[in-house]
């Protein structure tokens, strides 16, 4: 880890990103309402849920998704989800930062963003389909089988290091493997 530049008049200027010492915070509504960033990284609430946020933030991504307009044709989910990863990249890390934990629980955009997708892929789907990519979804999420447990440890952030923007990558990333991990079964289940 490199040493701070000196400060004008000798003394050390401080990190601009500081390694994180200590526990990290537990996010309350006026954390979520302190930033943008905040608001969506904890899935505009949903990830407060004080049991099972990731689930919460996935039934709420769900209900969005239901939402959307039918005339919202693919070319536009599209668009609409790179910019959600992209701007969840961002708003993860912050909020990550911010909460000082590498992958605080509470920050649900990655299981957002990656249930979007499988929505998105698997459309037009029944409700049942709908719910079946859910609790797959759910499962690789929360056991990470194989390559989901890969990809969660391989963007982890290492004690004494700071929370920069590979680590807010990695929040998103392991999500978006458990994705495709559900939509393999899909489509073997489809398919075969």
């Amino acid at each position: 880890m490199s040493t701070p530049d000196p400060a004008p008049g000798g003394g050390r200027a401080p990190s601009l990103n500081p390694p994180l010492a200590g526990p990290g915070r537990r996010p309350g509504w006026r954390f979520l309402l302190a930033h943008p960033a905040h608001a969506i990284a904890l899935g505009f609430g949903s990830g407060l849920s004080p049991v099972a946020p990731g689930t919460v933030g996935t039934l709420w991504a769900w209900m969005v998704y239901a939402l959307l307009p039918a005339t919202f044709g693919d070319g536009a989910r599209g668009v609409a989800l790179v910019v959600a990863m992209l701007l969840g990249w961002w708003a993860c890390t912050v909020t990550a930062r911010n909460l000082a934990q590498g992958d605080p629980g509470a920050i649900v955009w990655d299981e957002v963003v990656a249930f979007w997708l499988i929505l998105w892929l698997i459309t037009p789907a029944s409700w049942v389909l709908q719910a079946v990519a859910f609790l797959l979804f759910r499962f690789f999420d929360a056991v990470k089988p194989g390559p989901v447990a890969w990809a969660d440890q391989r963007f982890k952030r290492r004690p004494g290091h700071p929370i920069g923007w590979v680590q807010g990558f990695g929040i998103l990333i392991d999500d978006v493997v458990a994705a495709f991990c559900t939509l393999l079964l899909i489509a073997l289940w489809r398919f075969l």
